[in-house]
């Protein structure tokens, strides 16, 4: 088998990414949408995407050498077997399959979550914050995803292709100058509907949509809710960054565990828990997982449980 070889779309993307961003920005000028941008976070947003640009060069060398590794032990080769096109299809799908499984982990454990909460940080939704990306991801080790494909026998350099394309897809939506696609649309495919949710820190928005590009994803494993219009979304973390230092922005949640782990009171097994447990653990419940979020707002409102957002227990 030859290796494939594909552009980085990425960085052909580049130029399209600032042309929409200037687009956005033309439309809200005269179909004005409140606290859709301010300049600082805007700014800070661009600086983590261009500092994860930098920061990927590494990460994505250290991960290809690393599934090549890996291709030596594979069970298949696709390529040997069907048309690369339809390979390419497959990877998409398998990978986007993977993406739903580790964007879940982001959220559901604090050591991968201190990496993702950088794309959460904005109390604003806007193209540029599509761009908000974190400078860690080389630490995350969520590589190890991928593994299975690469076994099943996806080439690496297929995967990552396809992942780029993933990424590439996930920065259309996130806007708020498109309301809802058609139904047909909105039920398989990832939209800014679906995502704005993703980016809520409503109780009834937290934790949901994890799609990168099949919301179907979210139906099968109940965790797709959809947005209400009686309820706009409030962007942001349950903890807002009060700055726009993108080092601050990078690092925060780093510096958060360090000091958790090493604070006075917790025993071994907390200290670990502090590491990896969900976002919001505490030994001393001062603070709240999501979980705990969401049946703390149940119980102020009942008449609530059993609706989106609230599957009923």
């Amino acid at each position: 088998m030859t290796e494939p070889h594909f552009p980085d779309i990425l960085i052909w993307a580049i130029p399209f990414f600032i042309v929409c961003i200037g687009l956005e920005l033309l439309w809200l000028k005269y179909h004005p949408i409140k606290n859709a941008y301010t300049f600082k976070d805007g700014a800070a947003s661009l600086i983590m995407g261009s500092g994860m640009s930098l920061f990927d060069i590494a990460t994505k060398a250290f991960n290809l050498i690393f599934l090549l590794w890996v291709w030596q032990f594979r069970a298949l080769d696709l390529q040997n077997h069907m048309n690369l096109i339809w390979v390419v299809l497959i990877a998409l799908f398998a990978d986007d399959f993977m993406y739903y499984w580790k964007h879940f982990l982001y959220h559901k454990s604090r050591w991968f979550w201190a990496t993702h909460v950088v794309h959460h940080s904005s109390e604003h939704y806007n193209l540029t914050t599509a761009l908000r990306q974190p400078w860690t991801n080389i630490i995350s080790g969520t590589v190890l995803l991928s593994v299975p494909l690469v076994l099943l026998g996806i080439h690496p350099l297929i995967l990552f292709f396809v992942g780029a394309l993933n990424l590439l897809y996930q920065f259309w939506f996130h806007t708020e100058t498109i309301d809802k696609m058609p139904k047909w649309f909105e039920f398989l495919l990832n939209t800014p509907s679906h995502h704005r949710v993703h980016h809520g820190r409503n109780p009834r928005y937290l934790d949901a949509n994890f799609a990168g590009i099949f919301i179907i994803w979210d139906r099968l494993f109940g965790t797709f809710v959809p947005e209400l219009e009686d309820e706009k979304v409030d962007y942001g973390i349950v903890k807002p960054l009060t700055t726009f230092n993108p080092f601050i922005i990078a690092f925060h949640e780093f510096a958060a565990i360090a000091k958790d782990v090493f604070s006075k009171g917790p025993n071994l097994g907390q200290r670990i828990k502090y590491i990896f447990a969900p976002p919001g653990y505490s030994h001393n419940q001062s603070r709240k997982t999501v979980s705990q979020i969401k049946a703390a707002y149940l119980e102020k409102h009942p008449d609530q449980n059993g609706s989106a957002g609230f599957p009923k227990s």
